[in-house]
């Protein structure tokens, strides 16, 4: 099939989804473009109407508008290339999910979705869903020392429950030292404490990844999650991964692999429910995590890393399944 990968190129998250689906894809035999949606107020204004006058002016002169099988479409409907493809997928994120992704959603053939949380999401609105799931880099190295410390990447989110967890952290001085790592775009300072390495910077790829493994613990309270590359990353490394006790969160993440976090309340983002970790709950989780053997810990990180090797071959198979069978 000749794969048409469109979605916002943003230097984050859309864009290493973007190289993973690519991957996987051309991995299954599939033919991958790529229509990479740049930043700029003018380019967001002048590329959908130079995209249908290129459309209007193609069938004008009678020639194949049609350039590829499938458009798979990340996070959000882009209708404008509707024409180009003969199928045309989404790939959402219920949290994302806009009234303007709602309004064109009738052109759209298909959704792919990535947890099996969001299935019954888009099937109340009258989309047939394939469940393909998601996968994440590879980031272990096992040449980095293990230390028992803790590990939080707030990156630019706003909904990892970070300053909930900085508070925490600030109650509990005798708890060993929590790195946070967030940028400066969405960082608010507040007051120093001796455990706590509040990371308010840019870092290299190569130290992020250092911390990765650096770290025992990692520390991922997500109020919400399309799929969740900070929690699938953490266990890829072996880490003891925390997590909140709710959807699509502990599709995966389990007692067995990491540790879950129930929730004092609740709200909503767009098609998501939010989820707020309760703080009397996480303190009893890193009480009990603290009183574990490093042969325990060992465990629960190997189960982990099990995990991650299974989902990342289980979503090759999918993915590459679930376009062929569009043909």
């Amino acid at each position: 099939m000749n794969v048409n990968l469109i979605a916002w190129d943003n230097g984050f998250g859309l864009t290493r989804n973007l190289r993973l689906l690519g991957e996987a894809l051309t991995a299954s035999g599939h033919r991958v473009s790529v229509s990479a949606i740049r930043r700029g107020k003018l380019r967001k204004i002048l590329r959908p109407k130079l995209l249908r006058a290129r459309i209007a002016w193609q069938r004008l002169r009678g020639g194949e508008v049609r350039s590829y099988d499938v458009n798979l479409m990340l996070e959000h409907v882009r209708a404008e290339y509707f024409p180009v493809a003969r199928h045309n997928v989404l790939m959402p994120h219920p949290e994302w999910f806009l009234d303007s992704d709602r309004a064109a959603l009738g052109g759209v053939d298909r959704v792919f979705a990535l947890t099996r949380h969001a299935v019954p999401i888009f099937e109340r609105l009258g989309k047939p869903v394939d469940y393909v799931g998601f996968t994440s880099e590879d980031r272990l190295d096992r040449g980095v020392p293990r230390e028992r410390a803790f590990f939080h990447l707030a990156g630019r989110s706003q909904n990892k429950g970070t300053e909930a967890l900085l508070a925490l952290w600030r109650r509990h001085p005798e708890w060993p030292r929590l790195t946070v790592v967030q940028n400066p775009r969405t960082a608010k300072l507040g007051p120093p404490a001796a455990n706590i390495d509040h990371r308010i910077d840019y870092l290299s790829d190569a130290e992020l990844r250092r911390l990765q493994n650096a770290h025992r613990f990692h520390l991922c309270p997500s109020e919400t999650e399309g799929f969740g590359h900070y929690l699938v990353e953490a266990m890829g490394v072996g880490a003891v991964t925390v997590t909140v006790d709710a959807p699509p969160m502990h599709e995966m993440v389990t007692p067995e692999r990491g540790a879950l976090v129930g929730h004092a309340r609740t709200g909503t983002q767009h098609l998501a429910t939010t989820y707020y970790f309760d703080a009397a709950a996480m303190e009893a989780t890193v009480t009990r995590l603290l009183g574990l053997d490093d042969a325990e810990l060992e465990r629960m990180g190997d189960a982990a890393r099990a995990w991650f090797e299974a989902n990342d071959r289980a979503f090759r198979e999918r993915i590459g399944a679930a376009v062929a069978a569009l043909g």
